[in-house]
């Protein structure tokens, strides 16, 4: 996937929430102790202390523990279904030996939306700091790491590349397409609907079966929502419910407003299969116009541009 630092686009934003909803994404200005943005110096030397004090919680091993399993499990069942394939087809692999895969997180690719405003937010630096551990933990490269915020400053674009991730020059909405590749989004306390976009872009057995999501958790999402809302305004999240497994990240009081309602979410091969072809077959672009509690940033119409 190219992608460059580049000068940011405008972004509409649209109505906010009277109430803070269970896991929203804070938004510019609601941190009740943010920080002065310092220079890039000073941003990596509070990211560090911030890393390090995570590093040694009970909750990050446990976090982290959390998400490794949910990812051991999808790479398993790709390696199973590319060993399959592999018997079917023995005579064209290379060497023909059918030997088993190892199992690696090197092809394993990381897209993250909505760390906000790092350089002065605390609770937006402690998530950066934990998307650091987890590719550490996984093996995954930072250049394989892609994110992306509007609310990115010069001086945070500036760090996180020093860090090795890209910086995504397009607001993507959250219509990310995985493109066979595994790939893990990192989206803690984002809005509804760039998950229900996430699916939408996703939208078939084979290719969520390589998405994991760290995010709002999808349970607490239906619990909270009227079934009536979220079937018409998040359609994607309702269907997917029963082709899901759901891990919550621990509660910890040093973390709770940074990682609370956090769950681990991916799509079992076997359950994907279980849902109907109608359900499958129904692939409308989501249409957030009557959606009163819209939590999106979105690009621009042609009309705003004029």
């Amino acid at each position: 996937m190219a992608a460059v630092v580049a000068a940011y686009e405008p972004w509409s934003a649209v109505a906010r929430r009277r109430k803070r909803a269970a896991g929203r994404r804070p938004r510019q200005g609601e941190e009740p102790q943010a920080e002065p943005e310092a220079d890039s110096e000073a941003v990596l030397r509070r990211l560090l202390e911030a890393e390090e004090d995570l590093r040694i919680s009970d909750f990050c091993s446990s976090a982290l523990e959390t998400i490794t399993e949910c990812l051991r499990k999808q790479l398993e069942q790709l390696q199973s279904l590319t060993e399959a394939l592999g018997r079917l087809h023995l005579g064209s692999s290379p060497g023909g030996s059918g030997e088993p895969l190892a199992l690696s997180t090197s092809n394993v690719k990381c897209v993250c939306y909505g760390l906000g405003t790092f350089a002065s937010c605390p609770t937006a630096r402690i998530q950066l700091a934990f998307l650091l551990l987890f590719l550490e933990k996984c093996q995954i490269p930072r250049s394989h790491c892609w994110v992306y915020d509007p609310l990115f400053s010069q001086t945070e674009v500036s760090v996180l590349t020093s860090l090795g991730v890209t910086v995504l020059s397009e607001n993507e909405e959250g219509k990310h397409s995985v493109q066979s590749q595994p790939t893990v989004f990192y989206m803690p306390h984002c809005g509804t609907a760039l998950y229900n976009n996430l699916l939408w872009s996703n939208w078939s057995a084979d290719a969520l079966s390589r998405v994991v999501i760290i995010g709002n958790s999808f349970q607490g999402l239906e619990e909270r929502l009227l079934a009536r809302i979220l079937q018409e305004n998040y359609s994607y999240i309702a269907k997917i419910l029963k082709g899901l497994e759901e891990f919550p990240l621990p509660q910890t009081p040093q973390y709770t407003d940074t990682f609370n309602d956090t769950s681990v979410h991916w799509f079992p091969l076997l359950k994907l299969e279980g849902l109907s072809e109608d359900l499958w077959a129904s692939r409308e672009e989501p249409d957030y116009q009557n959606c009163e509690d819209l939590e999106i940033i979105r690009k621009p119409t042609a009309t705003q541009l004029e």
